[in-house]
């Protein structure tokens, strides 16, 4: 085309496409953003957001029946599940206008509300209306996965789209999944008084941690009241009368679970079908999501994809460090552009206690036949921990063998998530232990956690040569 009307058009509204939007705004670009839905994504509206809003509450309510451990005598709360649930929402609307399009309008963003469809390569319909860019961002972002199990079409079936407007508390509620979602969900609804089974057909919760950190969590979980089932595969739905009843293979037995509510927490599929994709013959991976080259660049020139609708990792932080990529290559291209970095990927799930995770754990590097030493401070051991009553979990490091690069970080326990950060700075950077070890951390916090485990490793590393000879040396100042 000899003009366009925008140099770069943005299909998606959430983290991924925020971003993009913005940084394309930043530098002086003219950008549109299409969002047929709500402006912020599935983080604020349905994910991110009011999951931690829940937890938060459901943390709160624990605290309370650990009263005596704080040396209260009792401490009896008496709550609404419904204001739990319309506190969740004050949140997400506290937190909208960081999204809103008001916002980005302000930063110089033609944000418009409407389905998106890609006619061709620099072409997009909305609302009957032609636009052109030089070129576009896909951040359609992905959905829960609904498996295909017999009978779950006559149960209502809640999701973590859906579960959010409950304001009836379950009494029995059914977890279908064991992984970060599944995990999450289920602790928090446990705490709040629901009788909680969490169903997951593999051997495992958080199948991709290692397993002591595994083993601590189910033990948590166990202690809360939570009924873990793995091994369990769920094989069909059904009612009678007014009962709800899913049939589980285990072991090559029929187990059948009664619930009130069942919340689906299999998965998340990328959005793909709907906006032109299958015209313009735009690839998918074997996961079904937007194949994309190292500039996030799709098959189709000027075509660029980031977020959960590409992957490989589903967080928001990871679609916003993608934006940065594929915006910048989109509006750059074809005089600079920037391969997409997935070096150092963290992450944190949010149980209690939660687990916080960058680079390589114990498990990857066997699967990987990656040699490392291993060095872990029990949390159980730190002033800060004992004090806050969290006394309790453990900071893993895994180092190159014989040196103190760090390959990769495991922190199970209270506020593991905000514990991490200094690993991944070090790892980003390429800070060793020693580094760590050499710098002064406040007592008495959490964190000086990473300081004791890197000191563990400097004594297990200790070179026994200049030791002895130093001891030797002492030893002639005493004469």
């Amino acid at each position: 085309m000899s003009r366009y009307d925008y140099n770069v058009i943005v299909i998606g509204g959430g983290s991924a496409g925020l971003v993009s939007s913005y940084i394309a705004a930043a530098l002086k670009a003219k950008v549109a953003l299409i969002e047929k839905h709500k402006m912020g994504g599935d983080c604020l509206n349905t994910g991110c957001v009011p999951s931690k809003a829940l937890l938060r509450s459901a943390k709160i309510f624990s605290y309370a029946r650990r009263a005596q451990e704080f040396g209260f005598r009792d401490m009896n709360i008496q709550f609404d599940f419904a204001q739990v649930m319309e506190r969740v929402q004050s949140i997400i609307q506290t937190i909208a206008p960081h999204d809103s399009i008001e916002r980005y309008t302000q930063l110089g963003v033609d944000c418009i509300q409407g389905t998106a469809k890609i006619i061709a390569p620099h072409e997009v319909e909305v609302s009957g209306k032609i636009l052109t860019a030089r070129s576009i961002i896909i951040a359609t972002g992905a959905r829960p996965l609904i498996p295909k199990i017999p009978g779950l079409d006559k149960i209502e079936y809640l999701t973590s789209d859906t579960v959010w407007d409950l304001r009836v508390r379950p009494g029995k509620l059914l977890v279908l999944g064991g992984g970060p979602i599944g995990a999450e969900m289920a602790q928090a609804f446990s705490r709040l008084g629901s009788q909680v089974t969490l169903i997951e057909m593999g051997p495992d919760l958080l199948a991709r941690e290692d397993n002591d950190v595994i083993d601590l969590v189910t033990a948590r979980f166990r202690e809360e009241g939570i009924r873990v089932l793995t091994n369990h595969k769920a094989k069909s739905f059904r009612k009678e009368g007014e009962q709800n009843i899913l049939t589980c293979d285990h072991n090559g037995q029929d187990i059948d679970i009664t619930f009130d509510k069942v919340i689906i927490a299999v998965g998340r599929q990328a959005n793909v079908t709907g906006f032109g994709l299958e015209e313009l013959g735009i690839k998918l991976s074997s996961r079904h999501t937007i194949n994309a080259d190292t500039f996030l660049e799709t098959n189709v020139p000027g075509i660029y994809v980031c977020g959960d609708v590409t992957g490989p990792y589903q967080f928001t932080h990871v679609a916003a460090h993608q934006a940065w990529y594929a915006s910048i290559n989109a509006l750059l291209a074809p005089f600079k552009r920037f391969k997409v970095d997935y070096r150092v990927i963290p992450w944190t799930t949010f149980t209690d206690p939660e687990v916080a995770r960058v680079g390589l754990n114990e498990k990857e590097a066997k699967e990987k036949s990656i040699s490392y030493d291993v060095t872990i401070y029990g949390i159980d051991d730190l002033d800060r921990a004992i004090t806050d009553s969290e006394a309790h979990g453990f900071v893993k490091v895994l180092t190159v063998p014989g040196k103190d690069k760090i390959l990769g970080v495991t922190i199970v326990g209270a506020y593991a998530g905000d514990m991490i950060p200094e690993f991944i700075l070090a790892m980003k950077h390429g800070l060793g232990l020693n580094k760590i070890l050499n710098t002064i951390h406040i007592y008495p916090t959490l964190s000086e956690a990473n300081k004791y485990v890197a000191g563990l490793w400097r004594k297990a590393h200790a070179p026994e040569l200049a030791l002895k000879l130093i001891e030797i040396f002492h030893a002639w100042r005493r004469r």
